[in-house]
């Protein structure tokens, strides 16, 4: 390679990595090496020094001697990489300003058919339109929205995989242990902008035997563990709301998760589960068409949607005031810029007219306004409210 290895480097632009170049100087240097070039002593005069000491003679000058072709060799290492590193920086900045240039992956950690999905969807049609790309969505469902959760904590941080989350596997999840998280909720990610927060509901089948839920309770005391409640799995809210009601009420219910809402209201029209906790996006059509009847709300006021519905603090229950949120967020590590972007384009959809329509007709309130400073403290307070639930409650490990 020799004083020409500089030269090619130069020519080769951003088209090739210069990776062959630094071989070749690697190469060079270890076949120097073995021909017995003192290292330390080049250290000494070539690089602790302003050039060759006085009286060392040629013998380990820049051309001709021993020591020419490993300094020509490390001098060329150096510029290689110099110039691999500026051409990756170039074309990671590219990469930055141009985003996004293909399809964004929009990870959902439940199943298709649940509130998260369903919400989800309409969000990431929107964003189509608003970035000019296409957003795919991906449902990734299992062990209460961890498995979804944890995969975008593992992919590229280059914002093409975007995470719809979830209150469950990040502010409930890590007190409730149900299964070992392979992620941090706040330094896996970074969290991009706030969606919606609203409170669960209480249905049961159309043939139950109770119609409120003074009823319900009353039902329960006296047939401990026989009545089940569903959730589209551990750890979520859903369950969470059905842990904290138990505690609060003093009955004892069997919880049983499902990966998927669909799955969950599939049951209960068919009579398999007596009651569940979900949200008014999924079950409003069982209820319009009389397949399921409300029971009450997880909510300290009455639902605007169900002003008939009286809530948990109505009938006695404080500490069974439930709510659960959902955000956006992406891998740590994903470049500022990108963020910005990404938050810009959400603030702009969620501001949608039929987006806060949709949010409010289904018993949802919108925490659009919480951007990526607000985000973290937000998360942080939720999580510290659910430990307090938890542990009030009772809520064994299971």
């Amino acid at each position: 390679m020799g004083t020409g290895a500089f030269a090619v480097t130069q020519t080769r632009g951003d088209h090739e990595t210069s990776q062959q170049v630094i071989s070749e100087a690697v190469e060079q240097t270890v076949t120097a090496h073995a021909a017995g070039f003192d290292a330390a002593w080049f250290i000494e005069h070539h690089v602790n020094s302003d050039g060759p000491a006085a009286g060392s003679g040629a013998g380990y000058g820049l051309s001709g001697r021993p020591g020419a072709t490993v300094t020509r060799a490390l001098l060329c290492l150096v510029a290689a990489t110099t110039l691999a590193l500026q051409a990756g920086a170039a074309r990671a900045q590219t990469t930055v300003e141009s985003w996004p240039n293909r399809a964004i992956t929009w990870v959902v950690p439940f199943g298709a058919g649940g509130v998260t999905d369903l919400v989800s969807r309409k969000i990431a049609e929107l964003l189509r339109t608003r970035l000019g790309q296409p957003v795919v969505v991906e449902n990734r469902p299992g062990a209460g929205g961890t498995i979804g959760t944890e995969f975008v904590a593992r992919a590229q941080p280059d914002g093409y995989t975007v995470l719809y989350a979830s209150g469950g596997p990040m502010t409930i999840q890590p007190s409730l242990g149900l299964t070992k998280l392979n992620y941090d909720p706040l330094k896996s990610y970074v969290h991009v902008r706030g969606v919606s927060s609203s409170n669960q509901i209480l249905v049961a089948t159309a043939a139950a035997p109770y119609r409120t839920l003074a009823e319900f309770v009353a039902y329960a005391k006296a047939n401990p563990g026989k009545v089940n409640f569903g959730s589209p799995g551990p750890g979520t809210a859903q369950h969470l709301a059905g842990e904290m009601l138990q505690a609060a009420a003093g009955i004892k219910l069997t919880h049983v998760p499902y990966k998927s809402g669909s799955s969950q209201m599939t049951d209960m029209m068919s009579g398999i589960l007596d009651v569940s906790f979900d949200y008014l996006t999924v079950l409003r059509p069982l209820i319009d068409t009389g397949k399921v009847k409300v029971l009450g709300t997880t909510g300290a006021a009455r639902m605007a949607a169900l002003p008939d519905a009286p809530t948990v603090l109505e009938a006695g229950y404080p500490d069974a005031v439930n709510a659960g949120s959902t955000w956006v967020a992406v891998p740590a590590g994903t470049d500022p810029k990108i963020v910005s972007k990404l938050s810009e384009a959400l603030a702009a959809v969620l501001a949608d007219p039929g987006i806060a329509a949709d949010l409010a007709a289904n018993g949802q309130v919108s925490i659009a306004d919480k951007g990526p400073a607000e985000m973290l403290p937000f998360i942080v307070e939720e999580t510290a409210r659910n430990k307090r639930v938890i542990e009030r409650a009772g809520i064994a490990v299971h």
